[in-house]
């Protein structure tokens, strides 16, 4: 939120560990992106770990790894950010110049 603030974006805040997304809003944020599903979790999280997640992520289908991920927003890779023909996961400066400023 810094870097959205100090380059003067204008946003909406959502808190995902108290407000989960929703299997169908994952769903959506997910084929909107370029990303592999493995990005949306939140890897280094310790219910990540607990559920050993590294391992079903191999194996688990598409719908199956965004039920997971809709179960706990502490499962997510934050920050999420979802425009209106993009999502960026987790915060990488260059692709949010690209996506928010560049464009």
């Amino acid at each position: 939120m810094k870097w959205l603030n100090d380059n003067q974006i204008k946003y909406q805040s959502r808190n995902i560990k108290t407000e989960n997304p929703t299997k169908e809003e994952l769903e959506t944020w997910y084929h909107k992106s370029d990303y592999p599903l493995k990005r949306f979790f939140n890897t280094s999280g310790q219910l990540y770990r607990e559920q050993n997640l590294k391992e079903k992520i191999g194996t688990a289908s598409e719908d199956e790894l965004l039920s997971i991920l809709a179960t706990d927003g502490m499962l997510v890779k934050r920050p999420l950010v979802i425009g209106d023909d993009f999502v960026l996961v987790g915060f990488k400066e260059s692709e949010w110049q690209n996506a928010l400023i560049n464009n």
